[in-house]
């Protein structure tokens, strides 16, 4: 018997075996798994029922080849799928950002890994609850767990068809699933009560999920396919964070790199190859789109872009897609703040400079607001315009990021200007400039090339998942790497806070790059006394 390996990938392997006779009268199985065993080197191989069924008279069919598609499940290789190699066809694989607030898929090609379709949809238990704690206490109540489940899976299924649909084959050519989520939204994918995530002492009901069979899930794939659903490290620290570290590769790192995921929380990841460390705080509602009445997220017609003329204080802005403005997102929200504050619209103290902010001044029922569009250039019909009370808001925010950084930082005897490379994850990633927030001091003063944009590393590492040769086990020697750091309120963090409380800081050294006003340096350092 020979094994003829072909193509990339280590998950799909072409054999070819020596047909039986009398004086090799070895089962048909289990000349194909000592194929397979060969040529993936593979100790054990496992072969479902209803696929052991079929074989005797495909290999026949075949000539006595298959195109074999497996999983490493732990200790063993499990055969997912047997096809004819001469026939066209592909076997893909699913990966699921499982979001809150979006669920994102993506389709790839198991033997190249070779994206096949991406889409998206809102996640329907939004009609529940917009936050997982509200859609937790729905789980308690009759029938609200299998509701709560059926919403997801439903809508995945539907998608899914439409995607296969576009691409020219069937969801029974989806063998392969990888679901990354945080720990809420994973138990309730899995249909696993929740409830005691937000009860004292906060424990998962599971941190590391067997690998699920589609069939048990709802989900309408191969009726062989499987489910690996990324573990988590507990109740605040998701698969999804798993997944980004994956996509990321700094656990494969011989430098010390950090990676930021700003979302309902900012979570937060250091670490190399060696150790990693991670925590998480609350700094994401105001930099993701929650800071103004116009905040909202990134998407066609929003401002993800300003900037302001020093010398004549004009506010200038660009739109996603270019379309008229209807709202900003967070990184236009900190560009604002930027450049407001260099221009000197904006003092140290985060605080509006009337007599520097002329026209773009308006002052309701009290309070100062700066105009960044009017009415009738606004898609909306009205000003888009940020309070005193969002700036506030954003410097609550930025403060907190920053200090979470130094926190953590800290903690392993680094300052966050000792990073080597600095991972931002999320759309926040994707649109935030760096040089925008190293200005309102939200992240350290490092060089531009540290900085680097990873979008959805969720759905990134998802799909890296489908074709790693072993992700149960690269998933687990993540996980188990990871010391979790609880942010304590305690008077040392709480004075790290009040100092990042100022633009950038009480501190300007930290902050070398910042120039202010007409360019001249920044400001003498203050105290926390003065201010």
């Amino acid at each position: 018997m020979t094994a003829d390996r072909r193509g990339g990938s280590r998950r799909v392997a072409t054999v070819t075996l020596t047909p039986p006779s009398l004086r090799d009268n070895t089962a048909d199985a289990d000349r194909l798994v000592q194929a397979l065993k060969r040529d993936v080197g593979a100790e054990r191989v496992r072969i479902d029922l209803p696929l052991l069924k079929r074989i005797p008279e495909q290999i026949r069919e075949w000539r006595y080849t298959a195109r074999c598609l497996l999983f490493k499940d732990r200790d063993a290789h499990l055969l997912l799928a047997a096809t004819d190699p001469s026939a066209p066809g592909v076997m893909a694989g699913l990966a699921v950002d499982l979001g809150t607030t979006r669920i994102v898929l993506r389709l790839v090609d198991l033997a190249d890994a070779r994206i096949l379709d991406e889409d998206a949809f809102n996640n329907p238990q939004i009609a529940v609850g917009p936050d997982v704690l509200a859609r937790i206490h729905h789980a308690d109540t009759p029938e609200g767990l299998a509701e709560l489940q059926a919403m997801v899976v439903d809508g995945i299924n539907r998608t899914v068809s439409g995607m296969c649909t576009r691409s020219g084959f069937s969801t029974a050519d989806i063998h392969l699933a990888t679901i990354a989520g945080n720990t809420a939204m994973s138990h309730l994918f899995m249909g696993i009560p929740p409830r005691w995530l937000i009860r004292e002492p906060y424990i998962p009901a599971v941190n590391a999920p067997d690998l699920l069979t589609a069939a048990e899930l709802g989900l309408a794939l191969s009726p062989g396919a499987r489910v690996m659903v990324f573990p988590n490290v507990g109740s605040y620290f998701g698969g999804d964070l798993i997944a980004g570290i994956l996509f990321s590769g700094m656990n494969e790192m011989p430098e010390t790199a950090i990676l930021v995921d700003v979302g309902t929380n900012a979570e937060v990841i250091l670490g190399n190859r060696d150790w990693l460390i991670a925590c998480a705080g609350a700094a994401g509602p105001a930099l993701e789109s929650g800071v103004a009445r116009m905040g909202m997220m990134a998407a066609p017609g929003v401002i993800d872009t300003v900037t302001v003329d020093p010398a004549t204080r004009r506010i200038r802005y660009e739109t996603i897609g270019g379309l008229p403005p209807r709202g900003i997102c967070g990184s236009g929200v900190i560009d604002l703040a930027a450049h407001l504050f260099l221009s000197g619209m904006l003092d140290i103290r985060g605080k509006l400079v009337p007599e520097k902010c002329g026209e773009h001044l308006a002052v309701i029922d009290g309070m100062n607001h700066i105009v960044v569009v009017q009415a009738e250039d606004s898609a909306t019909g009205r000003p888009l315009m940020m309070s005193q009370a969002d700036i506030d808001s954003l410097i609550r925010s930025k403060a907190a990021m920053y200090t979470i950084l130094e926190t953590i930082t800290l903690s392993v005897g680094m300052t966050p200007r000792d990073l080597d490379r600095f991972y931002v994850a999320g759309t926040f990633g994707s649109f935030i400039k760096p040089r925008s927030a190293i200005t309102i001091g939200m992240i350290p003063d490092l060089p531009m090339e540290c900085y680097r944009p990873l979008g959805n590393s969720s759905l990134g590492g998802a799909a890296m998942a489908l074709t790693l040769d072993d992700p149960m086990a690269e998933t687990a020697r993540i996980r188990d790497r990871i010391t979790y750091l609880e942010l304590n309120v305690n008077q040392e963090l709480m004075n790290r806070f009040s100092a990042a409380r100022f633009l950038p800081h009480t501190e300007p050294s930290l902050f070398p790059s910042v120039r202010v006003g007409d360019g001249s340096a920044p400001p003498p350092a203050l105290s926390l006394v003065d201010v």
